[in-house]
């Protein structure tokens, strides 16, 4: 790991915590009518769960990686030398997939977001692919600040009762489509042994995609 990426997670763990001592966290969850108990464990399993991804697919591609630094919308990535293995596995990031698209799954159900969801997130999805770029050797990297933004003008925009958790709909499932399932077709041009669904370049996007999204809802 290169030294900005480890100064940056330890400010990034500096923030999180200062948010848990200053309630935003527990805010956040609040306006989504989670929890309290419940809130910790999803920001928990979210922050552990980005480190773990569930393979889901396998297939036969040209696999050629050297060691390099690269950067994309500010965030500096580096970038393994591997063997040349000819396969590359499509895994499933628990944190950054797996619980932000299960929480929102509760929220359509929850309080009956369905037809709005589907706008919502088909506004923001479209948005976040034409700004989500594939960089060879690492996946698909989105800015950060993007999604929380559309998805709150998207939730505005479409009005009704339950904006925050329309926003976090949108905002997580719309990065989660837009950023990745949508250019999971061009993945053998990647060049990547391992392509993570909601890790990389979009974890960042998504995670705080949630909670900048209800914060910014929140009235």
């Amino acid at each position: 790991m290169t030294v900005p990426f480890i100064v940056g997670m330890i400010v990034l763990f500096l923030l999180t915590v200062a948010l848990v001592e200053v309630g935003a966290m527990n805010y956040v969850y609040h306006r989504l009518g989670i929890d309290q108990n419940w809130a910790f464990g999803l920001l928990l399993g979210a922050i552990v769960g980005s480190r773990i991804n569930v393979p889901i697919a396998r297939f036969q591609g040209k696999v050629t990686l050297t060691n390099k630094v690269v950067s994309h919308f500010g965030v500096r990535y580096r970038i393994p030398e591997v063997v040349r293995t000819g396969e590359t596995i499509v895994a499933l990031n628990v944190g950054g997939a797996a619980i932000p698209a299960g929480l929102a799954t509760y929220l359509i159900v929850h309080d009956d977001l369905w037809v709005r969801a589907l706008e919502g997130v088909l506004i923001v999805s479209l948005v976040i692919n034409r700004m989500a770029r594939a960089v060879p050797g690492i996946g698909v990297v989105a800015p950060t600040l993007v999604p929380p933004l559309v998805a709150v003008l998207a939730a505005a925009a479409i009005g009704g009762r339950s904006e925050a958790a329309l926003a976090y709909v949108a905002g997580t499932l719309g990065t989660l489509i837009g950023a990745d399932l949508l250019h999971m077709p061009s993945v053998r041009k990647w060049g990547a042994p391992m392509v993570s669904i909601g890790g990389a370049g979009t974890f960042d996007g998504i995670f705080l995609t949630g909670l900048l999204a209800v914060l910014l809802a929140a009235r």
